[in-house]
């Protein structure tokens, strides 16, 4: 985007998809977030955005099973840049504030880092030690657009222009950035693959090619990656209120529901039938 110019209209365009990562329930309530599509040109290096606004009398944290993408974060007090986090995500909400997150495609961390992206894996940088970004101006101009409404979709269409204008000169995506982007997309639309050999024969890799692209890209590994679609698959299921651990698990491809139970929970911190037993009742009607 040349200075001066205005930024690019947002057409309306929420999303709000069952949020696979986001460990909600009834004791874990959520703020109100704003979820939003990028334009289509910017589709290859951003899967959305995401703007919670919040309120909060008493400290409250927010835990996240995250997607194999980095993540840049800019909120009314902190601007940075997440690597992908092996385990459990966590940040604490206090008092009020409001955050644009920006959930970035695969291919696009190593693009902004301009080194693997494995050099961040389970940490966070600030965004001025991106190279990627005009760090200085896309904050104070972020910030300057939140400022009059948080909560104002106008507010949010200004603040993801300034962010779609940073990314922009990294199109078009490099052959394994494009290439990344299928096989986690493919991934997520074949529950029925649970082994790195599936994946890695599916686009006609060996393994260890595959290894090399999950780490540069994902900064984690192909097992890695098919053991979080999985877990993000139970929680999809456990919120649309399937109660059958025993169906999931078998459904999910795993031997039995204590492997299951096991995973979920060395991850989450909780069982799946607590997970479960904390989701909103729904209406039988």
């Amino acid at each position: 985007m040349r200075e001066n110019e205005p930024p690019p209209r947002f057409d309306a365009r929420p999303v709000d998809p069952v949020d696979r990562a986001h460990l909600t329930g009834t004791t874990r309530p959520s703020p109100p977030i704003f979820r939003y599509s990028p334009t289509p040109t910017l589709a290859p290096l951003v899967e959305r955005f995401w703007i919670p606004v919040w309120s909060v009398e008493e400290p409250q944290t927010q835990s996240t099973l995250q997607h194999p993408v980095c993540l840049v974060v800019i909120s009314d007090t902190y601007a940075r840049f997440y690597g992908v986090v092996r385990g459990l995500s966590s940040v604490t909400l206090e008092g009020t504030g409001w955050a644009v997150g920006t959930m970035l495609t695969p291919a696009a961390g190593r693009l902004l880092l301009g080194r693997s992206v494995a050099t961040v894996t389970g940490r966070w940088l600030d965004v001025g030690e991106v190279p990627g970004l005009d760090a200085t101006r896309l904050v104070g101009e972020v910030r300057d657009a939140m400022s009059s409404d948080p909560a104002d979709p106008r507010a949010h269409a200004a603040a993801m222009a300034q962010v779609e204008g940073r990314l922009e000169p990294l199109l078009p995506l490099d052959e394994q950035g494009e290439l990344i982007n299928r096989v986690v997309a493919w991934l997520v639309d074949h529950p029925e693959v649970t082994r790195v050999d599936e994946l890695a024969a599916e686009f006609a890799m060996t393994e260890r090619s595959l290894q090399r692209l999950v780490e540069q890209r994902v900064g984690l590994s192909p097992k890695w990656l098919i053991q979080r679609r999985r877990l993000h698959d139970a929680v999809e299921r456990l919120k649309a209120g399937e109660t059958s651990l025993a169906d999931i698990a078998v459904e999910l491809g795993y031997a039995d529901q204590a492997h299951f139970t096991h995973d979920f929970r060395t991850v989450s911190g909780m069982t799946p039938g607590e997970f479960l037993a904390d989701q909103p009742a729904r209406s039988t009607q």
